[in-house]
């Protein structure tokens, strides 16, 4: 070996890694404060540095399946596709969110060598450096490194920073290094206004609207405005519960806020009719409790909407939708409504989006046929993932419609349609799960047992 060489290190491989895990779950713990906090600090580096690593390691397989695509002979500008879902699967996150970690690696590897090299000695948590890559994404490559080499992370210039501090300072450097991009991205952002409904607990929900701040402060004031108004004159509801409420009638032109929107409420009969506890589904936001949602039925009819009842039947003990087959190319609206209750959220694991495509799972062209079996709800960008060189799809036998999913590198992953309300989730256990589950609650009721005793000598002492 040439004496300039260092020693030769060995790949660390997948092994390594389940290795390190498998020693976390049995190492004992510390028997006083000090030595228990110190263990978090050092957890919390190994956390960030483990972000480090998967962003080398996402890095190095974004340019391997590059390589593999361009000797297949997939055209150049479709190199790289499927890649960020492949990521996204394999970390157990959505397919969106899968493209913005492929872009953090990206940046940390290629751009902010600094900002990784902090990251790997726990300078920086993941958040963070994901913050300072953020705050930079309108500069170029050259700018960026600058910006990283000014900011210096690995040399410990955000110790005690807070989140808004190590924002301003990204802001202000990059300000510095080229004010015009800077400028130029906050005009920009006018034209990513948009307006989004996620769910919050309770049968509660956030409609968010993103806007320019002069729109949002003057639609803030005008809300705030009424509000004020109706309390001068004796309205008893706080002031948040008549912006809220003001602002929904508004939209709706409706006092009250009902329309004649089709919301397909899914339930049982039992739920329904005889008063049962069995929750039910509400498309686009999830599980709801038996009472509120005879209660929004009632309400319904109460303000003289019209109630369509759609009867789903499912086979005996299985919880199975029965469908139809059609020899159409395309899901007439009766198979696809039925597909959409079925399978309410995108199939793919992890993402959780709403079905905008209906797509068959074996492709038509393949023989695939116009089948609830053969059907699959899927968001946009993941019905366009799946035509992707590499990628297949097949149902597969279950208690519940199910998909296995195969990306190009071989691995498969499982995608199970939701259960239905009333369907007992114990029924649904795939084979070896409910042994693997009795494995790893008698490992965590080990270890819960090795704390209580030394809790328990620690009081003795």
């Amino acid at each position: 070996m040439d004496g300039n060489e260092g020693p030769v290190v060995p790949a660390a491989g997948p092994g390594a890694a389940a290795e390190m895990i498998r020693a976390l779950s049995v190492l004992p713990l510390a028997g006083d404060s000090a030595g228990l906090i110190e263990e978090l600090r050092i957890l919390e580096d190994l956390k960030s540095a483990a972000a480090a690593r998967e962003a080398r390691v996402t890095v190095a397989f974004d340019l391997q399946q590059r390589h593999e695509q361009s000797d297949a002979g997939v055209p150049a500008d479709q190199l790289g596709a499927g890649v960020a879902a492949q990521v996204a699967l394999a970390r157990r996150e959505s397919p969106a969110k899968g493209g913005r970690l492929l872009g953090l690696a990206k940046a940390l590897v290629a751009e902010m060598p600094r900002t990784l090299a902090a990251l790997e000695a726990g300078e920086l948590n993941e958040w963070r450096a994901t913050l300072l890559v953020r705050e930079t994404a309108c500069l170029s490559a050259v700018d960026r490194c600058a910006v990283d080499e000014e900011l210096a992370p690995d040399r410990g210039t955000f110790t005690g920073a807070g989140d808004r501090a190590v924002v301003a300072a990204a802001r202000a450097a990059a300000y510095r290094r080229d004010a015009r991009s800077v400028t130029e991205r906050a005009g920009r952002a006018a034209t990513e206004r948009h307006v989004s409904l996620r769910p919050a607990p309770d049968t509660m929900c956030y409609l968010t609207a993103l806007l320019p701040v002069a729109e949002g402060v003057a639609a803030y004031a005008a809300l705030t405005r009424s509000a004020e108004a109706q309390r001068g004159s004796g309205d008893a509801r706080s002031r948040g519960q008549v912006m809220a409420d003001d602002l929904v009638e508004r939209i709706t032109g409706t006092p009250g806020g009902v329309s004649g929107v089709e919301i397909q409420l899914v339930m049982t009969d039992r739920t329904l009719f005889q008063c049962d506890n069995e929750p039910a589904r509400l498309p686009g936001y999830g599980t709801v409790p038996a009472g509120w949602a005879r209660t929004a039925v009632n309400s319904s009819q109460d303000s003289g909407l019209n109630i369509w009842l759609r009867r789903l039947y499912t086979a005996p003990g299985s919880g199975e939708l029965v469908g139809m087959d059609s020899r159409a190319r395309l899901f007439p609206p009766g198979l696809r409504r039925f597909i959409q209750a079925r399978d309410d959220t995108c199939r793919t694991p992890y993402c959780g989006a709403p079905i905008r495509h209906l797509d068959h799972i074996v492709p038509w062209h393949d023989g695939g046929t116009t089948s609830q079996d053969n059907g699959a709800g899927l968001c946009e960008a993941c019905n366009h993932t799946k035509e992707a060189a590499g990628w297949s799809a097949r149902p597969v036998p279950g208690a519940r419609h199910s998909v296995e999913i195969r990306t190009p590198t071989g691995h498969s992953y499982r995608s199970t349609a939701p259960p239905l309300p009333g369907t007992p989730l114990s029924a649904f256990a795939e084979p070896g799960s409910r042994r693997r589950h009795d494995l790893r609650h008698r490992a965590k009721t080990a270890m819960l047992k090795r704390v209580r005793r030394t809790y328990a000598a620690a009081a003795a002492a």
